[in-house]
């Protein structure tokens, strides 16, 4: 028999690839998501992809008793993959509460009912965001750098969240984790049946990039052109999509197969390779042969300087790598742009 996970926020960017890559690795698939900032029909694009239907429920994870319904319609989950979260630096330092009460309580909620359903182990979705602004000498950043003071509300619920699993695991719950500290998800499926599409105008930098290559948006912002890196611009470490969606299959695998060494893991997840956003923006240019209209614009709040990962750890302990370049990543992102504009959605 198939064994059951449940992947919050399911229909979203990630959520989904990970459930493509669940299903094709032989697991049963519940999907809870608020539709907050995704689509009901996505979950047409899992089954078109995948041939299965994962099982759909629209949820808010930060309503406690709705949750618990779930829990009970689907018996047997033994595995969780908690993506559901707001995810926008700036919006959280525009709206923190919102932040903190999203993202913390539906935390808490899920780690309330996993003794009670006998679920086994859950995969946190994470982020670098939680290492600040790695001093020089701590990049690329390993899982043993400092926690810094978050730069965003967003940030600091990553961080909240980590220490809540921590602490209920010391507790004494009968339950496994594996925080996933991804660095910056990017691109779309091979299919163009999935990829990233938020609801309103995108807060990240790959969808903004192909909706003004498209012209949907008039002009690209460059925040910032200033900062201490060889052009100026922020340096991140981009991963391809598909790419960190296979990194939680084998972070399951490993929690219901009872090989972590410790109840609670941690793993950066990432290339192990810097990229600044003039860098990405003149790939984006050559494998696509697109022209950008863009615009240097002032700093944003919360925005870190410069990180990337070192991914040796995942390496070995997850037997998991990043495999996909980056041009490959860019030219799928701008495929699923040109698919949206057939479909006459963007």
């Amino acid at each position: 028999m198939k064994q059951r996970i449940l992947v919050t926020g399911g229909t979203g960017f990630i959520g989904s690839h990970t459930t493509v890559e669940l299903q094709a690795a032989g697991y049963d698939v519940v999907i809870v998501d608020n539709l907050s900032n995704s689509k009901a029909d996505v979950v047409d694009g899992i089954e078109q992809i995948s041939g299965i239907r994962p099982a759909f429920e629209n949820v808010d994870c930060c309503n406690l008793e709705a949750l618990e319904a779930v829990f009970q319609k689907y018996p047997g989950i033994k595995g969780i993959i908690h993506f559901a979260a707001s995810k926008a630096v700036g919006e959280s330092v525009e709206k923190p509460l919102m932040y903190y009460e999203n993202n913390i309580v539906s935390l808490i909620n899920i780690l309330k009912l996993m003794p009670k359903y006998d679920v086994k182990g859950i995969i946190f979705s994470s982020s670098c965001t939680v290492y600040g602004q790695p001093d020089p000498e701590n990049l690329p950043v390993t899982e043993e750098a400092p926690i810094k003071v978050a730069e965003s509300p967003y940030g600091n619920t990553k961080q909240i969240n980590e220490e809540i699993v921590q602490d209920f695991v010391k507790s004494g719950a009968p339950i496994s984790a594996i925080l996933l500290r991804y660095f910056n998800p990017i691109g779309s499926h091979p299919s163009s049946i999935i990829g990233e599409m938020p609801n309103g105008v995108p807060a990240n930098l790959i969808p903004y990039i192909t909706q003004t290559a498209i012209g949907v948006r008039e002009q690209l912002s460059v925040f910032g052109d200033d900062y201490d890196t060889p052009d100026g611009t922020c340096i991140r470490d981009f991963i391809y999509v598909v790419d960190l969606a296979m990194a939680h299959v084998a972070a399951m695998a490993r929690i219901l197969d009872g090989k972590n060494s410790d109840p609670v893991e941690i793993f950066n997840v990432g290339t192990g390779t810097g990229v600044s956003v003039m860098e990405l923006i003149n790939t984006f240019e050559k494998c696509t042969g697109v022209k950008l209209n863009y615009k240097i614009a002032p700093r944003r709040a919360g925005d870190i300087e410069k990180v990337w990962g070192n991914v040796d750890k995942a390496n070995k302990v997850l037997g998991w790598k990043a495999v996909h370049t980056l041009e490959e990543a860019l030219s799928s992102a701008w495929n699923w742009q040109k698919k949206l504009r057939e479909r006459g959605i963007m």
